[in-house]
């Protein structure tokens, strides 16, 4: 059994570009399940009445997109064991996971996010770096593990844009705005001081990442979320700021002004149509609002 999941690390790695935390994700649920159904002595003996059971197990205690994410895991899972020949029927097929209702993402006013930007100042030990952190986040939309791999390599600065490695390690190109840019200007001026001073005390320091912790290595990926929320919460800010609420915030406000669909899918990376069209629900709220506020007739008894 464990030749087999370590294949399917393999392949999850190499060939999919899966990020080492949905790899983790994707071991850990097959781990969870494995321990859940009977021992046979192959894993060909595994069968559906094993997944529905092990699905069933699950509700009560997990919420519905959790319980959808395990059976993803189990579903790509089989289907490596089919491709690889290992498996003739795969136990997941015709298994479906709970019906989940279309979240509408929370998202900042364009008021909210000028506080929040503005917000590391003087007496900040990394007010520059995480006011460019946060600046580069609303202007590109980009996701929060995206931002933390980044290298200052990425940013092209004459021609204004960034290049991404999103999910599946696909790549794609966005613009940044002249704001983002000084911000993250200052803060890589700043940032080479820091390494010449790491450097005169001995100590080595990340050299490709465009942000860095106080020791010297790349940002990660729940320092980045802490220091977000921390912030929005000194703005005096009534939700709970983070990273997917600036992502969010970057595309409901391209929507109400007036940007296409298609192009805010090519921005954020999204491979369906429908992963954006969220966002449409927010975007028709906004000119309900506008109808409601301008419009002679809007809201008026007609009799």
């Amino acid at each position: 059994m464990n030749d087999y999941l370590d294949d399917f690390k393999r392949w999850l790695e190499t060939e999919k570009g899966y990020s080492a935390h949905t790899v983790t994700c994707y071991l850990r649920d097959l781990g969870e399940f494995l321990g859940h159904a009977p021992e046979y002595d192959s894993i060909v003996d595994i069968a559906s009445t094993d997944v529905r059971s092990f699905v069933v197990s699950l509700h009560g205690r997990n919420s519905s997109a959790t319980v959808s994410r395990k059976l993803s895991a189990l579903r790509t899972f089989f289907r490596f064991l089919k491709r690889e020949k290992i498996l003739e029927d795969d136990p997941v097929a015709g298994i479906t996971g709970p019906r989940q209702g279309q979240a509408i993402p929370a998202f900042l006013t364009v008021d909210e996010v000028f506080q929040l930007v503005e917000e590391p100042r003087d007496g900040d030990r990394y007010m520059l770096r995480d006011r460019a952190i946060l600046e580069l986040l609303y202007s590109t939309g980009i996701r929060v593990a995206e931002l933390v791999s980044g290298n200052i390599s990425d940013l092209d600065f004459a021609s204004e844009v960034l290049s991404v490695r999103g999910k599946g390690n696909k790549e794609r190109l966005v613009p940044v705005g002249r704001p983002a840019l000084d911000a993250v200007s200052v803060w890589l001026s700043e940032r080479e001081g820091i390494m010449r001073a790491r450097a005169a005390r001995g100590r080595g320091v990340e050299k490709e990442a465009v942000f860095l912790n106080g020791r010297g290595s790349r940002l990660s990926v729940r320092s980045v979320e802490r220091l977000v929320k921390h912030y929005g919460e000194r703005a005096g800010i009534a939700q709970t700021v983070t990273p997917h609420a600036l992502r969010h915030s970057f595309a409901t406000h391209l929507l109400e002004m007036g940007a296409d669909l298609r192009s805010v899918q090519e921005l954020l990376g999204h491979s369906s149509l429908s992963s954006t069209q969220r966002y449409t629900h927010l975007n028709l709220d906004h000119l309900s609002e506008v109808y409601d506020r301008a419009h002679p007739l809007a809201g008026k008894d007609p009799g």
